[in-house]
């Protein structure tokens, strides 16, 4: 097949979801298709990232992205019915360079990564299959909710219009992709032509590790990780200094890794917690050396890839029901779900001390992972669902 694909990112380096996703998915569809990405692109983003993705794609066309916080957004958003995000993702040079692709080319498919990014897609018959990662809208809703009062009003007046265009696209596009049952069940109410395509795991690079070289090499560390620009990830770890690490064993250690720490977090550090801004890019390395992860996510949608590494790599998974929506995992069974402070005071000390525990949740959590969050499966699906919407 001959695919456009359109993303509201460049794909590289790997530091969140949406990069691995899209990265992966992008390498191994490249082995049998012919594979166009139009993207934004980053201003903190290199010439070495752009050539990292040309590498796995047939052609790479860059946009440079334009600021997001500029008065003449948040203007135009206030006197139009387009919220916020999708004035930030209007862009007619990436509109201009996919409609000349469009007149020169014949493409079996679009694939569009956020729907966004479909406004800068021009009227055509080709078939236009929309990724969605999270329910945009269900998301800036929860953020909405932690806001400060006098904020609340006009930021659900946003929320509400982000919530009319997301489900606008839903209607008007051909076939959309879910990557979790609850966000499925909610989009095909206005789209019968949904599809379950989950977020992924590289099996060959996050290896399975025995327990007893892990807590040789750095006893029983608990790992928190997390990009600290965003809120929920200062919000948890807040958390979790103040209300859970101080009733822990004295022995075990916090390892809390992320870039842009905020100071305030490490004056509330306390003993044994390490605060690491330059741990190893390759998250497979920091999960060799950690016992459990704590992922007590409160805000935010779609599945943590850093929840699936960990369940890859053999390290028993703490999370909230939030942070365990997108999966098919069973509380207990491949992780455990906690959605209180005492809740995951409970759940640690049950993992330290009960071995039989740890070890049946890390295996079956890496069975799971292996039979249903493998890249090369996962991609299999998508090729199916790219036939099927072809074909009607």
């Amino acid at each position: 097949m001959k695919i456009l694909m359109v993303s509201s990112y460049l794909p590289y380096p790997l530091y969140s979801g949406g990069h691995i996703r899209l990265y992966n998915i992008l390498k191994r569809l490249s082995k049998n298709h012919e594979i166009t990405l139009v993207c934004e692109k980053r201003p903190y983003q290199t010439e070495d990232d752009v050539r990292g993705v040309e590498k796995i794609c047939q052609r790479l066309i860059t946009i440079p992205r334009k600021k997001q916080w500029s008065y003449s957004n948040i203007l135009r958003t206030g006197f139009s019915t387009m919220p916020f995000l999708l004035i930030g993702h209007y862009l007619p040079k990436m509109r201009d360079e996919i409609e000349a692709l469009l007149k020169k080319e014949k493409f079996d498919l679009i694939h569009v990564e956020t729907f966004y990014v479909v406004q800068n897609i021009p009227n055509t018959q080709i078939p236009i299959i929309v990724a969605e990662h999270n329910i945009e809208y269900d998301v800036y809703k929860r953020y909405a909710d932690k806001t400060p009062f006098f904020l609340k009003p006009l930021i659900n007046i946003d929320v509400l219009k982000l919530k009319i265009q997301e489900e606008e696209v839903w209607k008007n596009t051909n076939a959309v992709v879910a990557v979790s049952k609850q966000d499925k069940e909610i989009i095909e109410k206005f789209n019968k032509n949904v599809y379950l395509i989950p977020n992924g795991v590289d099996l060959n690079k996050f290896k399975f590790k025995s327990d007893k070289s892990r807590t040789a090499n750095n006893g029983k560390t608990i790992l928190y990780i997390g990009d600290f620009k965003w809120i929920q990830n200062r919000d948890a770890v807040e958390m979790i200094l103040r209300k859970i690490w101080p009733k822990l064993e004295s022995n075990l250690k916090l390892w809390i890794v992320g870039k842009n720490i905020p100071q305030k977090l490490k004056e509330i550090g306390g003993k044994n917690v390490i605060f690491d801004e330059n741990a190893s890019d390759d998250t497979s390395d920091i999960f060799k050396n950690s016992y459990i992860l704590l992922a007590p996510l409160r805000v935010g949608g779609g599945t943590s890839y850093k929840i699936l590494e960990a369940m890859a790599s053999g390290v028993p998974v703490i999370t909230t029901a939030l942070g365990s929506e997108g999966l098919a995992a069973e509380n207990k069974k491949e992780l455990i779900v906690a959605d209180t402070e005492v809740e995951t005071i409970i759940a640690v000390k049950d993992l330290i001390q009960d071995k039989d525990l740890y070890d049946k949740i890390r295996l079956n959590a890496r069975k799971l992972i292996e039979e249903k969050y493998n890249w090369d499966v996962i991609v299999g699906d998508l090729e199916k669902v790219y036939r099927k919407t072809i074909a009607t």
